[in-house]
């Protein structure tokens, strides 16, 4: 836990102090909580004077980094029942507003997801566009009730790599940091994919 202090420290404090309106949640992730947050940082970002697509984008990735977290993150009580505790954090830069996600991972998980990051990060848009399509043909809902396809809407709608980064925890599990980035251009058009 030590090291994910650390990282939190060193790398975001510098960052968020330079950046416009951060909002940051640390803890258990339920759907309330979830739509409370959603809520403050569509208002914050809706604030801003950039184009709606740029501005529906954000909120789109920022709502799935929120379900990743309240679907996926390996905590869990004393009765072994998912607390999907986590952290998340929404900003803005000068050129671009980021999502930043943490959430605890199992090992055997950490490696599958490691690879199907690095996929993502080596495929073009019309790659990614493929792996969207196909993954809606022929995924199936697993126990969580997704069919795979956030990490690839996010990579898609982001138009940017996903930075990660796996900081051991315990002996069984890694803290999984997601970071997504969001340019805002001055002239965007909504695609029918949007």
């Amino acid at each position: 836990m030590d090291n994910v202090i650390y990282f939190i420290k060193s790398t975001l404090t510098s960052e968020m102090a330079s950046s416009g309106f951060p909002l940051i949640y640390k803890g258990e992730m339920n759907h309330q909580i979830m739509r409370s947050f959603a809520f403050m940082a569509n208002r914050k970002i809706a604030e801003k004077n950039i184009p709606t697509p740029t501005r529906k984008r954000v909120f789109h990735i920022m709502i799935e980094c929120l379900q990743n977290i309240t679907k996926h993150s390996d905590d869990y009580d004393e009765k072994e029942k998912q607390i999907g505790n986590g952290l998340f954090i929404v900003g803005e830069n000068k050129d671009s507003f980021y999502v930043i996600t943490g959430n605890l991972v199992k090992n055997e998980k950490m490696v599958i997801l490691e690879s199907k990051l690095e996929k993502l990060n080596n495929s073009s848009p019309k790659d990614l566009k493929h792996l969207f399509l196909k993954q809606m043909i022929e995924g199936e809902l697993n126990e969580k009730g997704g069919a795979g396809l956030g990490l690839i809407d996010i990579a898609r709608k982001s138009g940017n790599k996903l930075y990660y980064h796996f900081v051991p925890y315990d002996s069984h599990r890694y803290f999984f940091i997601l970071g997504v980035t969001i340019p805002v251009t001055a002239e965007e058009e909504e695609t029918e994919d949007e």
